[in-house]
């Protein structure tokens, strides 16, 4: 099954429009530098003008625009989270600052460089081996990045149930490493909504490894979805088929035990 594409975010009737508005908010703000003494009143127009302009000429190549090394997107929904977790910091409410805090910094040191060198690996490489292992790669660094630091598994969680096929695999990677970041519903999903062999394969990697922790209801659910993917999305000589074979054998065994 193919990854599903999703629809551009500006249209190109849209990216007129703002081009327009664009030049003419910066316009008005150039004219007021000498016009007017309200400094505040003309950098908000040079920065709305000039933002406008941004938007109108890259359109949705704009998540991939880099400012100081990270992406806009993220350091705009960091920032959005640092400032609601200031206002619970004077709140008193210690626990959601923190918990803020760290899905900020989760955002700014995780599904930024690590989604954007994945992304990199698709789209400049074709299918092969030598891709396969180059996406392997960014798989390992967010599985030691996950080692080294703390982040907040909603967040994570989040990722795997709605990101980007760059963020599910992150997220992915991230759960092989850390089990309390891990959500059984939300892997079994990824195993059988996959957007790629490649995420397919790790989900079931960590489903296997997720195993020993399972009840008997969740290992039915695994179980059924294994099967039901055999054949319809890999062949008995691939690697997710071994690895089919593998969880398979392994929720035999552990079921007979219970």
């Amino acid at each position: 099954m193919a990854p599903r594409s999703e629809l551009p975010l500006l249209t190109p009737a849209l990216r007129i429009l703002m081009g327009l508005l664009g030049a003419g908010t910066f316009g008005a703000g150039v004219l007021a530098v000498f016009v007017t003494e309200n400094g505040t009143g003309t950098g908000v127009l040079l920065i709305m003008g000039g933002g406008l302009l941004v938007f109108a000429l890259l359109g949705n190549r704009i998540e991939s625009l880099e400012f100081g090394g990270t992406k806009l997107k993220l350091r705009a929904a960091a920032a959005e989270r640092y400032a609601l977790a200031a206002e619970s910091e004077d709140r008193g409410d210690h626990d959601a600052a923190d918990r803020l805090r760290s899905e900020a910094q989760a955002l700014m040191d995780t599904a930024g460089p690590i989604a954007s060198d994945y992304r990199s690996v698709r789209s400049s490489m074709g299918a092969g081996q030598d891709r396969t292992r180059a996406m392997q790669q960014v798989v390992e660094k967010a599985r030691r990045l996950a080692a080294d630091r703390s982040f907040e598994p909603s967040v994570v969680q989040g990722w795997l149930r709605d990101g980007t096929e760059e963020k599910r695999i992150t997220a992915l990677a991230m759960m092989q490493s850390r089990s309390e970041l891990r959500d059984f519903d939300a892997v079994l999903a990824a195993i059988e909504h996959s957007r790629s062999a490649f995420e397919q394969y790790h989900a079931m990697k960590l489903a296997k490894s997720m195993l020993v922790d399972l009840d008997s209801t969740q290992i039915g659910k695994l179980t059924d979805a294994v099967k039901a993917q055999r054949d319809w999305r890999f062949r008995a000589d691939s690697d997710r088929w071994r690895l089919s074979e593998e969880i398979l054998g392994r929720a035999d065994g552990q079921s007979g035990t219970r």
